[in-house]
C-alpha cells in the first residue's frame, strides 16, 4: 500500500526500467532494418496465398517475422487431386476423348448395310468439351491374344463345326437363320474384322451381335483358316441397349476383346425393389467388356463412358422380351446361351492362357468343358435393317403386356 508523500521511484528500479527501454528500442530498430530480401519475400508469400498473409483493408497488420520463412517445397505448391469415384454398369459419366480400350467401329452401320441394303443411322453428336470430366475409370490397352489349343496344335476344325449340335441342344432360345443371311453376316463379321486389324482371324469363335432394332440377335462363327468363309454355329435372340430413357446407352460398335484384366463376375440372383433379378439367377456369369465410349440415348446424346457387359436377365420377367431392344446398353443373352458360353469357354481363351500360366482365374469353374476353339472377341455392328426379318420376331404381345413395373432399372 502506498503512502501520502513516500512516491518517488527507487535507484535501483530506475536502473532496470533504462536497461529494458533501451533493450526495446534495440529491438524495434533491428526489426524495421531487416534486408530487402526478407521483404521481397514476404511479398511472395502474399501473393502465394496463404491465409495469414492476406489482410483485408483496416485489419492490423502484423509484425515480420524475426526468422525468415522457408521457402515452399514443391509438394507444397501442388494443387490438391481427389480420386475420382467409381461408376456403376451404365451410369453415365462424362469423359475427355482417350485411347479406348475396344477397337470401336462408327463405320459398321455403314459396312453392315451395304451388305444388307439398309440405310445407316447417323452417329450422335460428340459431348461438349464444357461437361467433360475425369473419368471414374480408363479403358485397358488391348492385350496380345493368346492362341487357344488347336492353333497351337494346328487340330482339324471338324471338333468345331461339331459345336453345332451342342448349341441346339443345350441352348434353347434359337433362331433358324437362312443360309443366305447366314452368309451376309458373316461378311459384315470379315469386314469389321479387316478394319480392325483383325482380318486373318480364324480357328476360333466369334460372337457377334446385330443391334439393329429390327433384328436384336447374336451369332456364334467359326472358321478354319484365313480366307475362309465364316459358318455360323448358331443364333438367338438378345435384348441391347434402348435409347429414349435416361441412363440407357445405345449398346457401343466395334470389336471387344474379353480379358481377365476387365474380371468377370458372377450374379448373386438378389432382386431389386420391384423383385427383379437384373442379372438374372444366382451364379450365373457376367461377362464384362470393361470401360468403353456409349452413345448416350437420353438428352441431348452425345458420349460418355459406360460399363459394357453380356449377361443373362430375370429368366421370368425380363427373359420372355428379349428380341427387342431393352437394356442399359448392355447385351441381354438367354440364361441357357449364358451357361452355353460358361460352360465351353467360348470367349475365354484369355483366362484359360493366365489359368495355364499359374494365375488364379476364380471365374473359371472347376468342372468346365472348355472348347479346343476358346476365342477372344465379341463384336457388334448395326445393319440398320428397315424391315424385321421373319427369322427374328420380336417378343410377341402376350410378353410385351406382362413387361414387369421397372424394368427399366435393371441393366
Amino acid at each position: 500500500m502506498r503512502q501520502s508523500g513516500k512516491n518517488k521511484t527507487p535507484f535501483g528500479a530506475r536502473i532496470i526500467g533504462g536497461a529494458v527501454m533501451a533493450a526495446l528500442v534495440s529491438i524495434h530498430a533491428a526489426a524495421h532494418a531487416q534486408p530487402a530480401s526478407q521483404a521481397s519475400h514476404a511479398q511472395a508469400a502474399s501473393a502465394s496465398g496463404g491465409p495469414d498473409d492476406v489482410m483485408s483493408p483496416g485489419t492490423q497488420q502484423r509484425m515480420p517475422p524475426l526468422l525468415a520463412s522457408p521457402p515452399a517445397t514443391a509438394a507444397s505448391t501442388l494443387p490438391g487431386a481427389s480420386a475420382p469415384a467409381h461408376a456403376l454398369p451404365g451410369t453415365p459419366m462424362p469423359i475427355a476423348p482417350q485411347a479406348p480400350q475396344t477397337t470401336q467401329t462408327p463405320q459398321a452401320p455403314d459396312v453392315a448395310s451395304a451388305v444388307f441394303g439398309a440405310s445407316a443411322a447417323s452417329g450422335a453428336e460428340s459431348a461438349s468439351a464444357a461437361s467433360e470430366a475425369a473419368a471414374p475409370e480408363v479403358p485397358l490397352p488391348p492385350e496380345t491374344p493368346e492362341p487357344n489349343l488347336a492353333q497351337r496344335l494346328g487340330l482339324p476344325p471338324a471338333g468345331a463345326f461339331a459345336m453345332r449340335q451342342t448349341y441346339a441342344k443345350e441352348v434353347a432360345r434359337r433362331l433358324s437363320v437362312p443360309l443366305a443371311d447366314q452368309q451376309a453376316y458373316g461378311r459384315v463379321l470379315q469386314n469389321v474384322l479387316d478394319e480392325n486389324g483383325h482380318g486373318s482371324l480364324a480357328n476360333e469363335f466369334v460372337v457377334l451381335v446385330d443391334r439393329s432394332a429390327n433384328v436384336q440377335a447374336l451369332f456364334v462363327y467359326f472358321r478354319a483358316k484365313p480366307g475362309d468363309a465364316w459358318s455360323m454355329i448358331g443364333a438367338s435372340p438378345v435384348g441391347t441397349g434402348r435409347p429414349g430413357s435416361y441412363d440407357h446407352f445405345l449398346t457401343p460398335l466395334g470389336v471387344f476383346q474379353h480379358v481377365s484384366g476387365n474380371m468377370d463376375f458372377r450374379a448373386e440372383g438378389t432382386v431389386n425393389e420391384y423383385g427383379i433379378r437384373g442379372y438374372g439367377k444366382r451364379d450365373i456369369r457376367i461377362y464384362d467388356f470393361g470401360w468403353t465410349d456409349g452413345e448416350r440415348g437420353w438428352g441431348k446424346g452425345g458420349v460418355s463412358p459406360m460399363r459394357f457387359q453380356m449377361h443373362a436377365t430375370d429368366p421370368e420377367k425380363l427373359e420372355p422380351l428379349l428380341g427387342m431392344r431393352h437394356s442399359k446398353g448392355c447385351v441381354r443373352i438367354p440364361s441357357t446361351l449364358n451357361t452355353f458360353f460358361d460352360h465351353h469357354g467360348i470367349l475365354d481363351a484369355q483366362y484359360e492362357a493366365r489359368a495355364a500360366e499359374g494365375q488364379s482365374m476364380w471365374i473359371l469353374k472347376p468342372h468346365r468343358q472348355t472348347t479346343l476353339w476358346a476365342g477372344h472377341y465379341l463384336v457388334v455392328v448395326d445393319t440398320a435393317r428397315k424391315a424385321r426379318p421373319a427369322w427374328s420376331p420380336g417378343p410377341g404381345t402376350a410378353a410385351r403386356a406382362k413387361t414387369p413395373v421397372g424394368a427399366d432399372t435393371v441393366d
